[in-house]
């Protein structure tokens, strides 16, 4: 155990890279954990190992929960994934690539972890353009996540541990998150945002991860270093 262990909660996308950095930069020790959920595609955890890799987490581990069984999401069920939409559009409803309760599941999959290596606070990459979308993305949520998390488990309730989850990025536009990430060192050339990719994990350009990614780089001023249809 470290007294300044954290856990990460690790996508492979560009938010949790750049979360990483910072906890990282903090001085925290990071346990890097992935979700295999059923989504419907693998190069996410194949990037989210590659990203876990060049922060140097003392361990990464990747865990499995089914979500695909409820479907309900353009991510885990065969719904179509919405393209070529504006900022507007996308924030004028929840998105059919909502998954139902997955932060919920992996906050609480992160608790269990965090409990066991010791670790208070636990990092993931909501950010203030989720925002609009996801309803557990929202700062009330993760309030309320923080306080259940205080409440239910064993160091909880002992006193020896006080859970934070930390989401730095809440506030952040896509091309702060960017420009503060490559401050911090981070290869966005190892993340992977597409929510429909080619065969070879191309990203489409077209989803609205893609869009929100691609403008981030430019209002950044920066060039996105990967490569799309």
């Amino acid at each position: 155990m470290s007294s300044k262990a954290a856990v990460i909660l690790l996508s492979g996308g560009l938010d949790s890279a750049t979360v990483a950095a910072i906890a990282r930069d903090e001085g925290y020790e990071l346990y890097a954990m992935s979700v295999d959920y059923g989504q419907r595609h693998r190069f996410e955890l194949e990037a989210a190992a590659r990203v876990a890799k060049a922060v140097g987490a003392r361990r990464h581990i990747t865990v499995s929960v089914d979500l695909s069984s409820f479907g309900g999401s353009a991510l885990t069920d065969r719904i179509d994934i919405p393209k070529d939409r504006s900022e507007e559009t996308m924030s004028a409803e929840i998105p059919v690539t909502y998954v139902p309760a997955r932060n919920t599941v992996l906050l609480s999959m992160a608790l269990g972890y965090a409990e066991v290596v010791g670790a208070a606070d636990i990092f993931l990459g909501v950010n203030a353009v989720d925002y609009s979308g996801y309803p557990d993305c929202r700062p009330e949520f993760l309030k309320a996540f923080e306080h259940l998390a205080n409440l239910a488990t064993k160091v909880g309730v002992e006193g020896t541990l006080r859970f934070r989850v930390r989401a730095p990025l809440l506030e952040m536009t896509k091309a702060q998150i960017i420009r503060r990430g490559t401050e911090l060192g981070v290869d966005y050339s190892l993340t992977h945002t597409c929510y429909d990719p080619s065969g070879n994990g191309v990203s489409c350009g077209r989803c609205d991860a893609c869009c929100l990614r691609l403008r981030g780089f430019a209002e950044a001023g920066l060039e996105d270093p990967l490569d799309y249809a």
